[in-house]
């Protein structure tokens, strides 16, 4: 029994001395981190005002911000191990060799990291814009660090690794797309009345830009026939559903105005040798 209380005596001491000695420190280095804490928040302010001013993307910005704080705290928190006492640079050769470790196992999310980075400073494209890259297309709803996503014309929504995009052509429409439709009529036709019908069609309809100017105009000359290229420009969101109301328009427009198609059959005629 008094080894007992000999022992708990001893360990009493050594708990009230080790709380004399590192207390104090240990106190410092908690205000240091809330220090930091509040700094990292400025910090974040600041530097979301600044991302704002040069119109970066609202989840990107938020995400940069979100980097800076942490990058703030850590700086701190740092500065608390040393207050503490503890030895970093065996804790930095630490890392520093998980770090390579990390790396090499990583190295295609750190490939999209990379690229998300030059795809967000160099703003090959942005929120909303409808672009096609690697095969596929689509509008742009989402930006993040690793990864692009569309929303394809189908509805369906395609994610797109960064590492794919940075290098590769991008076709970038913006906000709006051109149509590419098509009337064929008889050689024989009126064509100036032909001409002025299909522009009136599309001049009135609601879902066509007047800016840019519409293109119309003779493609293709045959044998029997005239193709006339049709290509007005119309929001992304339009597309699909201004080519069907257009073309629609266009066949009750030239019927009415009393226009020939070509016959699909051809006439042939056999000379006996």
């Amino acid at each position: 029994m008094p080894n007992e209380l000999a022992a708990m005596e001893r360990a009493q001491g050594a708990l009230v001395e080790m709380a004399m000695k590192f207390g104090p420190k240990l106190v410092v280095a908690i205000l240091i981190i809330l220090v930091g804490f509040y700094a990292g928040r400025w910090v974040g302010a600041g530097f979301d005002r600044w991302l704002a001013k040069i119109q970066l993307e609202i989840p990107v910005r938020i995400l940069l911000v979100r980097i800076a704080r942490l990058l703030v705290l850590a700086l701190f928190m740092i500065m608390a191990l040393q207050n503490l006492g503890v030895d970093l640079l065996p804790l930095v050769a630490g890392l520093g060799v998980a770090g390579a470790g990390i790396a090499l196992a990583m190295q295609g999310v750190l490939g999209n990291l990379a690229a998300g980075l030059t795809i967000i400073f160099t703003r090959p494209y942005r929120i909303g814009d409808y672009v096609g890259v690697s095969g596929v297309e689509g509008q742009v709803n989402a930006i993040d660090l690793f990864t692009t996503k569309l929303s394809h014309p189908d509805l369906s929504e395609v994610v797109i690794p960064n590492r794919k995009i940075v290098g590769e052509i991008l076709h970038n429409y913006g906000q709006i797309r051109q149509l590419d439709l098509g009337v064929t009529i008889l050689r024989g036709s009126d064509l100036d009345r032909t001409l002025a019908c299909i522009k009136e069609t599309v001049d009135s309809d609601q879902l066509v830009l007047k800016d840019p100017v519409p293109l119309i105009g003779v493609k293709e000359l045959a044998d029997r026939s005239i193709s006339i290229a049709v290509r007005p420009w119309v929001r992304v969101a339009d597309y699909g559903a201004a080519s069907a109301q257009i073309n629609r328009a266009m066949v009750e427009a030239i019927r009415g105005a009393g226009v020939d198609y070509p016959p699909t059959a051809r006439d042939i005629r056999i000379i006996n040798s």
